[in-house]
C-alpha cells in the first residue's frame, strides 16, 4: 500500500489538509525540507502533517505562508479555520495525547462518569451499549490506559464537575455502580483531584446543554466537546475562554468538595 493510501479527504478536514499539502508540495517539486522552509517548520513537521498523524496539525501561520507562497487565495487558511470547528470522527486519539501531558485537566459531565475515572466494569457496560464500537474489550483497555494520568509524577491538577443524576444511573447494575462510586470517591481524595457535584435541587444551570473537557498545557489551553461518533477540539482562543467562563458558572452551582463526597457516599448506600 502506498504511504498515503489511507487518507480520506472526503471524511476529515485533517486528511483533506494532509492530502492537499502533499499534492501542492509534489506539484511544486519541493522536498520536505524545502516545504519546511516555506512553512517555517522542520521537515519532520511537514511529514507528520502530510500523514495526518495524531497530535500534528497545521496552524494559522503555516497556512498563511503556504497560501502566499503558492498563491492559493487563502485555501489553506480556510481549511485550517473550518477544521477547528468541524466534527472529527478521530478526535479522541488526539485528545488522549494532550490529556496525558496536561498540567490541568477539567472535566464536566452531565450524564456519565468521565472516562478518566471509570472502572473497567462501568466502562464495559457503557461501551456495550454503543453501536459504534466493534471490539469492546479493546475499547475498554484503551480507556483504562487513560487512568495513568492519575499516577503521573507530578500529578496534574484534575478538576471534576458532575451532575448529581450521574450518581444514581445504575450503569452495569448495582454492584458495578457501587464499585464505580467507590473508585470515584477514592480518586476524589487524591491530593490534586477535586470532584464537586451539582445537586438536582439546583434545577436549571448553565451546563445542561452538554458535557465538555478542557486542558491547560504549558503553552496553550484547549477544549474538547464530545458528540456521538466523534467530537471536536477547540483551540481558538476566544472560544476556549468561553468554555472557561462556562466552567466557572457551572462550578458556582456545584456543592463544596466535602458536601459532594457526602452525596457520593449516599449514592453508594442506595446500591448496597
Amino acid at each position: 500500500m502506498a504511504a498515503l493510501d489511507y487518507l480520506n479527504p472526503d471524511a476529515s478536514f485533517k486528511h483533506w489538509i494532509a492530502s492537499d499539502l502533499r499534492f501542492f508540495r509534489e506539484r511544486e517539486e519541493l522536498s520536505l525540507s524545502q516545504m519546511g522552509l516555506v512553512m517555517k517548520c522542520s521537515r519532520h513537521t511537514v511529514s507528520n502533517i502530510e500523514h495526518a498523524r495524531d497530535g500534528w496539525n497545521m496552524n494559522e501561520e503555516q497556512a498563511a505562508r503556504l497560501d502566499v507562497h503558492l498563491r492559493l487565495n487563502g485555501h489553506f487558511a480556510r481549511l485550517v479555520r473550518y477544521a477547528r470547528t468541524a466534527h472529527d470522527p478521530d478526535w479522541f486519539a488526539e485528545y488522549a495525547k494532550y490529556e496525558a501531558k496536561a498540567l490541568v485537566v477539567r472535566l464536566y459531565r452531565l450524564s456519565l462518569i468521565p472516562g478518566l475515572l471509570q472502572t473497567p466494569e462501568y466502562a464495559r457496560a457503557m461501551i456495550k451499549e454503543s453501536l459504534l464500537v466493534g471490539d469492546i474489550e479493546a475499547a475498554v483497555q484503551e480507556r483504562m490506559k487513560r487512568r495513568a494520568v492519575l499516577a503521573r509524577n507530578p500529578l496534574p491538577h484534575v478538576w471534576v464537575l458532575l451532575d448529581e443524576s450521574i450518581l444514581y444511573r445504575p450503569v452495569g447494575g448495582p454492584g458495578v455502580m457501587r464499585e464505580q462510586l467507590a473508585y470515584l470517591k477514592e480518586a476524589a481524595e487524591l491530593p490534586q483531584v477535586t470532584t464537586r457535584v451539582v445537586p438536582l435541587s439546583k434545577g436549571s444551570y448553565p451546563g445542561l446543554d452538554g458535557s465538555f473537557n478542557s486542558l491547560s498545557m504549558e503553552t496553550e489551553d484547549l477544549a474538547f466537546v464530545e458528540a456521538p461518533g466523534g467530537g471536536r477540539m477547540v483551540r481558538e482562543t476566544t472560544e476556549v475562554r468561553r468554555f472557561g467562563l462556562l466552567w466557572d458558572r457551572i462550578g458556582a452551582s456545584a456543592l463544596p468538595w466535602d458536601s459532594s463526597l457526602e452525596l457520593i457516599d449516599q449514592a453508594m448506600e442506595r446500591f448496597s
